[in-house]
């Protein structure tokens, strides 16, 4: 079955970086779009970033220029680098794996962003 094993989370200090990355298996990999969703306690789940197939990128406007989404599709992961972390990043980040009427979740990793 397809499988989304997200890692890299943990405690971060304003300014810092981190890099997310996400482990797929069970599943074409290089065929799906993937993204990176996050939710902050009490609010919705929101996208941060998707790179398509094609390694096309879009980001949420509140992290342009300071995320970067990538993937390799050798290792069957995908990877969401951080930089310049604001106490608003923290959230549970979650993966996402997506292609027609299929869609795949991982199980989220927690960023705290907190000195």
């Amino acid at each position: 079955q397809v499988q989304l094993v997200e890692s890299g989370g943990g405690l971060v200090q304003p300014g810092g970086s981190l890099r997310l990355s996400c482990a797929a298996s069970g599943m074409i990999f290089s065929i799906y779009h993937m993204g990176w969703y996050r939710q902050a306690p009490g609010k919705e789940r929101e996208l941060v970033a998707i790179i398509t197939n094609g390694d096309g990128t879009n980001y949420a406007d509140s992290v342009k220029g300071r995320f970067t989404i990538s993937r390799d599709n050798a290792k069957n992961t995908v990877y969401l680098q951080m930089t310049s972390l604001k106490p608003e990043d923290m959230a549970v980040y979650y993966c996402n794996a997506f292609r027609a009427r299929y869609e795949y979740w991982g199980q989220g990793t927690q960023v705290t962003v907190s000195s």
